[in-house]
């Protein structure tokens, strides 16, 4: 692989259970009495009005929901049905729930890859991730074909970007068209921290490939969709499906501030209920998916956006936009 550059409860307004009692009015009200009372109400009912907008904001910042929920209506299989080992066999095991267990220490990391080579489909895998100081670690699921077009290859991460203690991982999005290892690294990256903990629980991660667009998913909500304006800026080749755990210190934390330190050895990944349905290269006939979101979909994916998104490339000033005409 290339190397590329709390949930909390919200707090709701106080009830208010009574009006400030008003003197009974004369029959004859002065105009400064009328002038201040008419303030009052005003002043009482701008700070209702700010207190419910504040709580609307705040309630906003809660677990997003799509209404789509892939998922269940897919089958979990095993790693073996789907995939083999590809590098590091020595430190990838299995427990009896079938859970993979991966992991990288001073001699290795481990890696593994998909049976079969893929067109479009739907790519997903649960992840558990290791707290503590993970800094420089990076922990991936993806498509690629980098061992078949080495220096011209395609390829769709889902990337988690270790970190140090008191710090949120970082989801790292990213999109490779036709090249990334001749030295013309051409990276799409979108970085998001998470509504959650990912190394609290199993979460579910994937990638839905459409000969249209690429939806990237957390717990099946969309959080970006990369879409196909021509055959320039989108991949089309076959890609076989990857996961893997490895040392990128040089930029994975804070632009390599921050590397690898082994003295916190082992770093574990861990991957269970692999959900992939998709049209293999060689199948003769499929029907692939037609790709798109909901509107309930695109107002999930708006939501994510603007309350997680923490980088986004085509905003990048440093970017030679050039080389990304899509922005």
């Amino acid at each position: 692989m290339i190397s590329k550059t709390s949930l909390f409860i919200p707090k709701f307004p106080p009830h208010f259970s009574s009006i400030p009692s008003v003197p009974p009015l004369p029959i004859m009200l002065s105009s400064n009495y009328c002038s201040n009372f008419m303030a009052a109400s005003l002043f009482l009912l701008v700070f209702v009005l700010v207190m419910s907008s504040s709580s609307s904001s705040t309630t906003a910042q809660g677990p997003p929901s799509s209404g789509y929920y892939l998922t269940s209506s897919l089958q979990s299989n095993s790693f073996t049905q789907y995939f083999a080992n590809l590098w590091g066999p020595q430190h990838q095991r299995f427990d009896d729930q079938g859970s993979l267990t991966i992991w990288l220490d001073s001699t290795s990391g481990s890696g593994f890859k998909s049976l079969r080579s893929y067109r479009s489909g739907y790519f997903g895998v649960a992840v558990k991730l290791q707290s503590g100081y993970t800094a420089g670690v990076l922990t991936s699921f993806y498509l690629s074909n980098n061992q078949y077009y080495p220096g011209n290859h395609d390829e769709i991460d889902l990337e988690f970007l270790g970190t140090t203690p008191g710090k949120p991982y970082t989801l790292q999005t990213n999109v490779f068209i036709r090249g990334s290892g001749d030295g013309n690294i051409v990276g799409r990256e979108m970085r998001f921290h998470l509504w959650f903990d990912p190394t609290q629980d199993f979460h579910h991660y994937a990638i839905r490939w459409s000969a249209s667009d690429i939806i990237f998913l957390v717990d099946n909500v969309p959080i970006r969709r990369y879409t196909r304006r021509n055959d320039a800026t989108f991949p089309i080749r076959p890609m076989w499906v990857y996961g893997s755990i490895w040392d990128a210190s040089s930029w994975a934390t804070e632009d390599g501030k921050y590397k690898v330190d082994y003295h916190y050895q082992p770093f574990v990944a861990k991957y269970r209920d692999f959900k992939i349905s998709g049209c293999t290269a060689a199948a003769a006939s499929c029907r692939p998916d037609s790709g798109g979101l909901s509107q309930e979909q695109y107002r999930a994916l708006e939501r994510v956006q603007r309350n997680y998104l923490v980088y986004d490339y085509c905003n990048d000033p440093r970017r030679d936009h050039t080389q990304i005409p899509e922005c």
